[in-house]
């Protein structure tokens, strides 16, 4: 099951001899943790010859004793080709719920592009040389803000237990959430659930990457590009929830409500046919923005209206009528909005997690019906 994942990104020229302490939040508890690393990006096999996972005490220090060794496929060392990922021997022992989980990696040969996440919202520790078996903070003296190498976090939970993939842009990042407080809507959302008696989801990755479309590639492959890699690779998912489209159509390049539509539906249909459900959230107001424009508004409009009625998705979450400000509905309400009048405060991002009815995460009659 998978209670912590991220997408990957290229992130500039891998660094040989490099360590990364990388701090994530799990979302369900459970145990037999695994971690999975990723050379997505690059154009040469990546050798990691040290990798460690434990909890986090205070910044890059460790609880004592927590810190221990991953193997692949009994070994210390794993070389990950081009393109490819690596899954680690299971760890024994137990990973709770809603913790900070840190990993920590070496890499001796790191060239190239190098893949991770930039938008993290997290702090997490670099240094030269490896020091991944360190508990201590003393050796980790610069901090970074994005994920390198480290794609997602699985354990063994209960037969029945499932999870929910969040597949977005910024907003699902987290962009303009308090750093290190875990406030992207996404993790909110993984709060109501750990305690629900409406669901039996209880694990939520999340799958935002800033400017993504759904249609076009940009920097990042699109939501129908990456949909395998980031969303359905992962074990025990139960649902999508979709919530991408406003770069689609803020970008003033000609799509159309049809052309969302469209997309929506072919990643609807793969989706399904991998046995998932699909939750869509209508896109949020953006006038303010500076390429917000009528005409962008109407196809904004337009889309929403087709999502409302159910379209191909299994249910909706309406969270433009979560955020929208009621004295003026084309625009985000002033306590939500972060100032750009596209991205949220914690409040807002807090109220997009509670429009979500959590019993529709459950996909109990099946995908499509």
């Amino acid at each position: 099951m998978v209670t912590w994942a991220t997408s990957a990104f290229r992130l500039g020229t891998g660094v040989s001899d490099r360590a990364y302490r990388l701090v994530v939040h799990t979302s369900v508890g459970g145990d037999r943790m695994r971690v999975r690393l990723s050379n997505a990006f690059g154009d040469r096999p990546l050798t990691f010859d040290s990798v460690y996972a434990g909890r986090q005490r205070e910044g890059a220090a460790l609880v004592p004793g927590s810190n221990r060794r991953l193997t692949f496929d009994g070994r210390t060392s794993v070389t990950v080709p081009p393109g490819g990922l690596v899954l680690s021997d299971p760890l024994p022992g137990r990973v709770p719920a809603r913790t900070n989980l840190v990993v920590s990696l070496h890499s001796p040969d790191a060239g190239g592009p190098a893949t991770g996440h930039r938008l993290a919202m997290q702090t997490s520790y670099v240094t030269q040389g490896d020091h991944t078996a360190d508990e201590s903070a003393a050796p980790w003296t610069a901090t970074v803000t994005s994920w390198f190498y480290l794609d997602a976090v699985t354990v063994r939970t209960p037969a029945r237990t499932g999870a929910v993939v969040a597949l977005g842009d910024s907003i699902t990042d987290g962009w303009e959430s308090t750093t290190d407080l875990n406030r992207r809507w996404p993790d909110h959302l993984s709060r109501r659930l750990q305690h629900s008696l409406a669901t039996t989801v209880r694990g939520v990755a999340n799958a935002g990457i800033s400017a993504n479309k759904v249609l076009a590639d940009t920097a990042s492959p699109s939501a129908l590009n990456r949909l395998d890699r980031d969303v359905l690779s992962h074990p025990g998912v139960r649902t999508v929830l979709l919530f991408e489209g406003v770069n689609d159509l803020k970008a003033h390049t000609g799509v159309t409500a049809q052309d969302l539509i469209d997309g929506y539906r072919r990643l609807t249909e793969r989706v399904h046919a991998a046995g998932v459900c699909v939750v869509a959230a209508t896109i949020a107001p953006f006038k303010g923005w500076p390429e917000w424009d009528p005409a962008a508004e109407a196809v904004r409009q337009e889309v929403n209206a087709f999502i409302r009625t159910g379209g191909p998705f299994d249910a909706v979450a309406d969270f433009d009528r979560a955020v929208r400000d009621p004295g003026d509905p084309e625009s985000i309400r002033p306590a939500y909005d972060n100032g750009d009048h596209l991205h949220f405060t914690d409040e807002g991002m807090r109220a997009m997690a509670d429009e979500v009815r959590l019993k529709d995460l459950e996909c109990a009659s099946g995908p499509g019906r």
